[in-house]
C-alpha cells in the first residue's frame, strides 16, 4: 500500500524501527514548512534563506516561457539571472506553503449521517465541507490562508489544511530544452537517465524583497550514498491502492485499453497533421499524449500480471479476516459484496459511458457539439441555469483545424466499431458502408454545424428544429443521446454508492491497520522514505547514479539527433563535468504531482530532485513493489551544481545554493 505518509500522522516509529533515525516534531515540522506545492500541478521546496525555490524544468517549461521578451527563446537557449533585478516575476505563478492541519472527520461524518439516502448524503457531506472551509476562514488563527478541505482513506478521513499561498515568485534559472528534457519521450519513464530536469524561481515577500526564510533543505551537492535513506517531501496526485480487487478489474478489463486507444489513435493524426504544421503547442499535446500513454500501459500491465494481483488479493483476503474476527468491525463485512453489486453496474455500462460521453478528445468538436445541443433542447426547461451556461458555450463554438476533425471522427468510428461491432445502429447510420475516414470526410462535407447561424438557428428552435435537421452530426447525435443517458443514470447511482461504500472501506483499512497504511495519494503534501538502490534490468544492472559522461554517450550514439541533441555549449565540457553524477535511483513511493519534489536525508539537506520513475514504477497506481523495480529517478544535487559550475557559470546562484 506504499509509503506515502501524511504530516498528521507522522511515521515516527516506524522511521526508528527501519532506520534507527530519530525523528520529532521539529523535524517533521522543518520538512513541511520547506516545502511547496508549485501552482496546482507540482512540487517544490525552498533551498536558501532568501526564498530561492527549486523545482523540475517539466514544471517550469510554461510559466518560464511566459516571460521571455521578443527575440529570446528559453528552450533553445535557457534562462539564467545574472543579479537579483534580472529575475523576472511570473504572471499568476504561485507556490503554497502548508502551515496548518485539522482533522475534521468526526464532523464531516456526523453531518454525512443525516441524509436519507446515497444522494442526500454525498450532497450535505460536499456541502458540509464548503461550510466548514468558509467558516475557518473568519477563524483569526486561519484568516488569509488558503484552506482546503482533504479527503484521506476515501473519504474514510477529512482533514483541513491551511497554506500561506506566495503570488510574486519569479523566475532565477532554467536549462535549455535539450537539457531539461533530454532523452524526450524515448527515455521518459526508464532508467539509465541522464536529464538535467532542473529549474530556480525566487519568493518575494509584500515588500517586493526576496523572503527571508529559516525552513529550507541546504544543498548537499555530495548527493547520497548507496543504501543511505532518504526522503521525498511532495504532493503525490492519484492513486488507487485502496481499491477493491473488482474495481481494478474493471479499470483492466474496460477503462485502461479503451483510453490508451483513444489517446494512440489521437497522438497519430496529431503527429500527421504536424508535419505540416510544426506547431509548438502540437508538439507539446504530441508529448502529453505520448506520456500518458506510456503510464497508462505501464498500470495496465502491472494490473494483467497475475503475480501483482494475486498480491493485491491476499492483501484483501488478509483485510477481509481482520474485519470477520474483529467484533466491532465484522458489522461492515458485507461491504465488499455491496462494492460488488456496485461493480456490475458499471460494467454493464460503460461501452456507451466511454463512447457517447461529450468531450471533443474521445468524439471530436462537431459530435460533440451535436451532442451538446441535443443536450440543451432536454434541459432547457428543466434546468435552467446549466441550459443558460450550455448556450453561451454552443454560440462560441469556433471550429478548429479540419483535418484534426477528421482524424479524431474516423478514430471515434474506429472505436465504436471495435467495442460495438458493425450491425450497431449507430455504427449502421455512421458509416452506411463506408469505412471510417470515408465517413468522417462525407459528414464533414455534408455538416452546417460550421455555421453560426445555423448553429443558433438550432439552438432557438429546440427538439423539434433538431428532429428535422438533416445534418449528419446532429442525427447521430440524436442516435446516440438516450443510450448515454441511460448508461449515464444507471452509473450515476452506482457512483455515489461506491463513492461512500469506498469512504466506509477506507473507514475499515484505517480501524484495521492503524496509520501502517498511509491513505491513497490526493495531490496533498506526503513524506515518502526509501534507499539509494541500483536496479537489475534487461539482464544487467543499472548502477545507482550515472555520470556525464553517459549524457554524451547517448549524445554521440545517436549522433546527436533530437531528443538527444545538445546546444552548442555543451559541446566541448570541460573533464572536470564527466565524472559528475547527473541522475540516480532510490526505492521512495511517487506518483505524477511528487514531479519537482526534494529528495533529503536524515539531516534534512537537499540531495536531489524527482523527475519521474521507471517502467516498473508505472504501476505504482495500484501497488507499490519496490521488489520488483520500481524506482523513483532524481536529478543529483551534485549534477545541478556541476551543470551551474562549469556549464552556465552562474556564480551567483551556485554561490546562494552552497551557502557562501
Amino acid at each position: 500500500m506504499g509509503k506515502m505518509w501524511t504530516f498528521e500522522n507522522p511515521p515516527v516509529e516506524y522511521l526508528k524501527e527501519t532506520y534507527q533515525l530519530t525523528t520529532d516534531k521539529a523535524w517533521f515540522e522543518k520538512a513541511q514548512l520547506a516545502a511547496l506545492r508549485f501552482s496546482t500541478y507540482c512540487s517544490a521546496s525552498f533551498v536558501s534563506a532568501d526564498g530561492l525555490v527549486m523545482t523540475n524544468h517539466h514544471c517550469a517549461r510554461e510559466s518560464g516561457t511566459a516571460v521571455q521578451k521578443k527575440d529570446e527563446d528559453f528552450s533553445a537557449h535557457g534562462f539564467y539571472a545574472t543579479k537579483l533585478g534580472d529575475e523576472r516575476k511570473v504572471p499568476e505563478l504561485f507556490v503554497d506553503q502548508l502551515v496548518r492541519i485539522e482533522d475534521i472527520t468526526a464532523r464531516v461524518q456526523d453531518i454525512e449521517k443525516q441524509g436519507a439516502d446515497d444522494y442526500e448524503k454525498l450532497t450535505l457531506r460536499d456541502q458540509g465541507l464548503e461550510n466548514i472551509v468558509k467558516e475557518y476562514g473568519e477563524k483569526p488563527e486561519w484568516k488569509g490562508l488558503e484552506i482546503q478541505a482533504v479527503t484521506l482513506y476515501s473519504g474514510g478521513k477529512f482533514s483541513l489544511y491551511g497554506f500561506r499561498r506566495y503570488n510574486d515568485v519569479r523566475l532565477v534559472f532554467m536549462p535549455e530544452l535539450d537539457l531539461g528534457f533530454f532523452g524526450g519521450d524515448p527515455d521518459n519513464f526508464t532508467y539509465p537517465r541522464y536529464n538535467l530536469d532542473v529549474s530556480f524561481f525566487r519568493v518575494y515577500d509584500d515588500a517586493g524583497k526576496p523572503l527571508k526564510t529559516t525552513h529550507y533543505f541546504k544543498f548537499n551537492p555530495d548527493g547520497a550514498k548507496e543504501n543511505e535513506p532518504v526522503f521525498v517531501i511532495g504532493n503525490p496526485g492519484t492513486t488507487g491502492r485502496l481499491q477493491t480487487i473488482e474495481e481494478l478489474e474493471m479499470e483492466r478489463d474496460y477503462k485502461l485499453p479503451y483510453l490508451i486507444q483513444v489517446l494512440e489513435n489521437r497522438k497519430a493524426v496529431l503527429e500527421a497533421y504536424n508535419e505540416k504544421a510544426k506547431s509548438d503547442s502540437i508538439a507539446n499535446e504530441v508529448f502529453s499524449f505520448e506520456n500518458s500513454v506510456k503510464s497508462f500501459s505501464g498500470q495496465l500491465k502491472g494490473m494483467r500480471d497475475p503475480y501483482l494481483m494475486a498480491r493485491k488479493r491476499a492483501f484483501e483476503n488478509d483485510f477481509k479476516t481482520k474485519v470477520r474476527n474483529d467484533a466491532k468491525l465484522s458489522a461492515e463485512y458485507s461491504i465488499w459484496d455491496q462494492i460488488s453489486e456496485s461493480v456490475k453496474v458499471l460494467r454493464g455500462a460503460q461501452h456507451e459511458l466511454m463512447l457517447f460521453q461529450t468531450n471533443p478528445l474521445f468524439r471530436g468538436e462537431m459530435l460533440t457539439l451535436a451532442q451538446q445541443l441535443v443536450d440543451y433542447a432536454a434541459i432547457s426547461k428543466t434546468n435552467p441555469q446549466r441550459a443558460a451556461t450550455l448556450k453561451e458555450m454552443l454560440r462560441a463554438f469556433t471550429p478548429k483545424s479540419m483535418e484534426i476533425e477528421s482524424g479524431y471522427l474516423a478514430a471515434h468510428l474506429e472505436e465504436a466499431l471495435s467495442l460495438l461491432g458493425p450491425t450497431d445502429i449507430y455504427l449502421r447510420y455512421a458509416l452506411d458502408e463506408k469505412s471510417p475516414d470515408e465517413a468522417a470526410e462525407w459528414m464533414l462535407s455534408q455538416s452546417k454545424l460550421k455555421d453560426s447561424t445555423y448553429v443558433q438557428k438550432l439552438i432557438d428552435g429546440g427538439e423539434t428544429a433538431l428532429e428535422a435537421s438533416e445534418d449528419p452530426f446532429i442525427q447521430l447525435a440524436l442516435i446516440a443521446q438516450p443510450r448515454y443517458m441511460k448508461s449515464v443514470f444507471a452509473a450515476r447511482d452506482a457512483y455515489m454508492k461506491l463513492e461512500l461504500l469506498q469512504g466506509r472501506l477506507g473507514r475499515l483499512i484505517f480501524d484495521a491497520y492503524g496509520t501502517a497504511i498511509p491513505p491513497d495519494a490526493t495531490m496533498s503534501l506526503r513524506i515518502s522514505d526509501g534507499v539509494v538502490k541500483p536496479v537489475e534490468y534487461n539482464g544487467t544492472k543499472a548502477p545507482a547514479n550515472t555520470t556525464y559522461y553517459g549524457l554524451y554517450d547517448r549524445f554521440l550514439s545517436h549522433k546527436g539527433t533530437y531528443p538527444w541533441s545538445l546546444p552548442e555549449k555543451w559541446k566541448n565540457p570541460p573533464a572536470e563535468l564527466l565524472r559528475e553524477p547527473v541522475n540516480f535511483i532510490s526505492t521512495n513511493d511517487i506518483v505524477g504531482g511528487n514531479s519537482g519534489s526534494p529528495l533529503v536525508n536524515s539531516k534534512l539537506e537537499a540531495v536531489g530532485l524527482a523527475f519521474d520513475g521507471n517502467m516498473e514504477s508505472l504501476t505504482g497506481y495500484f501497488i507499490f513493489a519496490p521488489d520488483t523495480g520500481n524506482r523513483t529517478v532524481s536529478v543529483h544535487t551534485g549534477g545541478i551544481v556541476a551543470a551551474l559550475k562549469y556549464i552556465y557559470k552562474t556564480k551567483r546562484l551556485t554561490e546562494e545554493l552552497l551557502a557562501r
